[in-house]
């Protein structure tokens, strides 16, 4: 298949982030993330226990926008945050308001700390998912805005700051992946800081430099993100997106 479009290898690098996690819950936040954890249940990872995002335990991978006669179990937040949350067995992609290179995540507010000019969600479920859990991050829009030096509030918290809180906070720390609409990142620089994993094709190095507000480190050549197989597009196109919800979050050039 050819013009494969952004928010496609969005999707497919996005399910790459699930592939190896094995029998665990997904808990994917968000259009972007709901599609490609879908796509990694029908190919890479099909131990994966995905939810509607709240209380529905999904038996298939409906498609998006649509739960109805898909529901397998139930399993309220209650049962999420004593059974599963403290136990390393789930991984988490959430947004991010911000994203330093340190691998903090802030979602609460925007401005000084004692007087925000922008108010947002709030910390919400950020601390307890980053220290109990894998987590990744989801950008929709690459901007030097949204990717920053620091933080102006720590909801999610990156591998330093959760080295100093100590043992407790460490045990099943992981902040494994940034994606956004220009690539994919990890936090494997000098001192667990931004890092290139790919770039996406027609992004290059230069122009992911241009749009942050901090340095990503790079080893050598970065490549590109990976093409999404002739499957996984038929998946993507005819089974979990046919409505093509992907392009309102990935808009095509």
């Amino acid at each position: 298949m050819t013009d494969v479009t952004r928010s496609e290898f969005c999707a497919v690098a996005i399910a790459d982030c699930f592939a190896d996690d094995g029998e665990i819950m997904g808990s994917p936040m968000g259009l972007l993330p709901t599609l490609g954890a879908r796509l990694a249940k029908n190919t890479s990872n099909p131990q994966l226990m995905l939810t509607d995002g709240e209380a529905r335990i999904l038996r298939g991978t409906p498609p998006l926008g649509q739960t109805a006669d898909v529901t397998e179990g139930w399993m309220p937040f209650r049962l999420v945050l004593e059974s599963v949350v403290p136990y390393g067995k789930r991984h988490v992609m959430m947004g991010a308001s911000q994203i330093d290179r340190q691998g903090n995540q802030n979602i609460s507010a925007i401005g000084p700390w004692d007087r925000p000019t922008r108010q947002l969600l709030g910390v919400r479920g950020a601390p307890g998912n980053t220290v109990n859990n894998k987590t990744s991050y989801w950008v929709p829009k690459h901007s030097e805005r949204v990717v920053v030096e620091q933080v102006d509030v720590v909801s999610g918290v990156g591998r330093t700051r959760a080295e100093a809180a100590g043992p407790a906070a460490t045990l099943f720390h992981d902040v494994h992946r940034l994606i956004t609409n220009l690539g994919v990142f990890d936090f494997g620089g000098p001192e667990h800081t931004l890092r290139f994993v790919s770039v996406h094709p027609g992004v290059s190095v230069e122009d992911v430099r241009a749009a942050s507000g901090c340095e990503i480190h790079a080893d050598g050549d970065v490549p590109e993100t990976r093409t999404p197989t002739d499957a996984e597009l038929v998946l993507i196109r005819e089974l979990l997106d046919p409505t093509k919800l992907r392009e309102r979050e990935v808009p095509t050039a």
